[in-house]
Formats: structure tokens, C-alpha cells, sequence
């Protein structure tokens, strides 16, 4: 068996996220960027999603040092939101994850903008918490503009500005008008592309345990990453692998 066990790198797998995690060995996986299909807001082919024993799993199979993205938001019910995410958040600590960064998804527009009459303003983000197996080592995208670039101390003291520091941790992205597929809710390419850059390095295992479309490993693929990719739907498994069979690798020498 290799060293994801019964699976081979660059791979998609038909079957239930938690007991296809169960198979694999201990500290295989480098990095997981994955959203669940949270509070039924998507309908996902019948199925219902077990946070529990998915996220158990994670913590097993992540190596130290590794992370978990894990991108997800929360329905309202009865006029409150449910707070999936946040106790979602928190069970990962109680894995003994730490909540390395919480971060937002800023999407361009909503599926379902607010009314003038509605009591609530248009909801237009989702969570995705950074979750990391002991200390996380970071590349971090440097592509903010700094408006004093060039500029230093008079006595030179100080270093010059450098043209381009870390991007905040609200990453905003276009929606609905790229990465078309017949997935309900497909990732942003730009998203898997910028957490598989900040969290791995070329040749680490990247995992979507609900793989959906195969967004993250055609990211992963083109990035000069090895993938493993879980479905319950094979629909969507399909989906996956044909996307994928399509990306020529890699993309970014990275």
C-alpha cells in the first residue's frame, strides 16, 4: 500500500466522507480545503452530512503541522441564524485543532438580496476557518499595494516599504459568473487556488473529502500538488474526474 493506503494519489472516490476518511492512514494529508453541505441549504442528493464524525477523521489524518480550511455558513431559522459554523469552529478545537485564522469569504453578489422591507441586510459572506494540527508554516500572498512603497527612514534605520505586503483575511471573489458547472454550489476556482498556495508546498497532499465539482484538486493538480478527492453523489464523483482529466498541470511554478 502506498502512503494513502488503499487509495492512489491523484484520485477520486465514490462513498461517505467519514468512513472513506477511516480507511486512510494516520498523518497522510498535508492540507484539507473543503465546505460541508451545512444546515440543508444545498439539496445534496438526499444526503445528510455528520459533522462529528467527518471532522474526527480530520484530525486523524492530518499530519502535524497541517491544516484544515473548512468554508461554511449558516442558514436562518425561525429569525435566527443557527450557528453551525461557530459550534463547528469550536468542535474542531475540542479535537484539539487550533482556530489558526478565522477568515471571510466575501462573495459579489447573493443569491438572495434583502428587500427594502426585510429586517435583515443581504447576506453576502461565509466563514472559512484556518485550522491547524500544531504550528502552521504560512506562504503568504503578498499582493496588497502599500500606498508609501519605496519609502524608508531618513537615516535609513528603517528598511524601504516594499511595494506589496500580505493581503488581509477577507478574500473577496466573483461569483455566479465563472467556474460554471452543474454542481448547486461550486468553490471559486481563485479560492482553492489561493488557500492551496498559503497552506502547502509543491508535492503535498491536498484532500476535499466533499469533493463536489473537483474544484480543489484541479487547483491542487495545477499547482504541481498530489489530490484525493471523497463523494457520497457520483454524479458528482463524474464531474470531478472529468474536470480534472481536462487541467493540464501544473499551471504555476509555485
Amino acid at each position: 500500500m502506498g502512503k494513502l493506503g488503499a487509495y492512489e494519489e491523484n484520485s477520486i472516490v465514490c462513498g461517505e466522507a467519514s468512513e472513506l476518511l477511516a480507511t486512510l492512514p494516520e498523518a497522510c494529508i498535508d492540507l484539507t480545503v473543503t465546505s460541508p453541505p451545512y444546515d440543508d441549504l444545498r439539496e445534496y442528493e438526499g444526503y445528510v452530512f455528520e459533522f462529528e464524525p467527518v471532522a474526527a477523521e480530520l484530525w486523524r489524518v492530518t499530519k502535524e503541522g497541517g491544516v484544515v480550511v473548512w468554508v461554511v455558513g449558516d442558514a436562518t431559522v425561525d429569525g435566527s441564524e443557527t450557528g453551525t459554523s461557530l459550534r463547528q469552529a469550536l468542535g474542531f478545537m475540542e479535537l484539539g485543532f487550533n482556530l489558526h485564522d478565522t477568515m471571510i469569504y466575501e462573495k459579489n453578489s447573493s443569491t438572495f438580496p434583502a428587500s427594502p422591507k426585510s429586517n435583515r441586510y443581504t447576506q453576502i459572506f461565509e466563514y472559512m476557518f484556518v485550522l491547524g494540527k500544531g504550528k502552521v508554516v504560512a506562504q503568504l500572498i503578498c499582493d496588497k499595494a502599500n500606498k508609501w512603497a519605496g519609502h524608508s527612514s531618513f537615516d535609513g534605520t528603517i528598511p524601504p516599504v516594499p511595494d506589496y505586503s500580505p493581503r488581509t483575511n477577507i478574500w473577496r471573489y466573483v461569483t455566479s459568473f465563472n467556474d460554471k458547472t452543474s454542481h448547486p454550489a461550486p468553490f471559486p476556482e481563485a479560492l482553492a487556488r489561493d488557500h492551496i498556495i498559503s497552506w502547502s508546498n509543491p508535492g503535498d497532499v491536498v484532500l476535499d473529502p466533499m469533493v463536489g465539482s473537483g474544484t480543489v484538486p484541479k487547483m491542487a493538480k495545477q499547482l504541481g500538488r498530489q489530490w484525493l478527492g471523497f463523494d457520497i453523489a457520483e454524479e458528482y464523483v463524474e464531474l470531478a474526474r472529468l474536470r480534472i482529466e481536462q487541467t493540464n498541470p501544473p499551471l504555476f511554478a509555485i
